[in-house]
């Protein structure tokens, strides 16, 4: 089997992107930090997450993300599995962020999509189905 371990941002303010991932990821915590060289400019780095996979912050980002609505070429967005839906929007609400877009209407999946504060799109799936043909269904 293989999984996911790290997705790991570049992004402007460590902090700010934090309010965004600690709000729609509640039971994560800070499993390390630090700061090292990269390419002879020093940047803070912050590993969010569990005890299994985790978020890499990089601070010191420049030059803004790619145009999400554009056709550039670039990370389009990534995706958590949740329990609750309704729970992760009312957290990212709470915190001031605004539902970028809902998903398509599918019988065993909702979806939603945030943007971050470093314009990166995170999209939150709830399934409705433990089968994995109906939840694999493409409508």
């Amino acid at each position: 089997m293989i999984r996911l371990e790290h997705i790991n941002l570049v992004v402007e303010d460590i902090p700010r992107a934090l309010r965004f991932y600690q709000a729609a990821l509640p039971h994560w915590k800070i499993r390390g930090e630090g700061r090292a060289p990269w390419y002879d400019k020093m940047r803070t780095w912050i590993h969010f997450g569990d005890d299994y996979q985790y978020i890499t912050f990089n601070d010191n980002g420049e030059g803004g993300n790619r145009d999400l609505t554009k056709h550039r070429s670039g990370l389009a967005h990534f995706a958590f599995i949740v329990d609750n839906m309704e729970a992760v929007i009312q957290r990212l609400q709470q915190a001031g962020f605004a539902i970028a877009s809902n998903g398509a209407n599918h019988p065993f999946i909702n979806n939603v999509y945030f943007i971050d504060p470093d314009g990166f799109e995170v999209e939150f799936v709830e399934y409705r189905s433990d089968i994995p043909a109906e939840r694999n269904l493409y409508c």
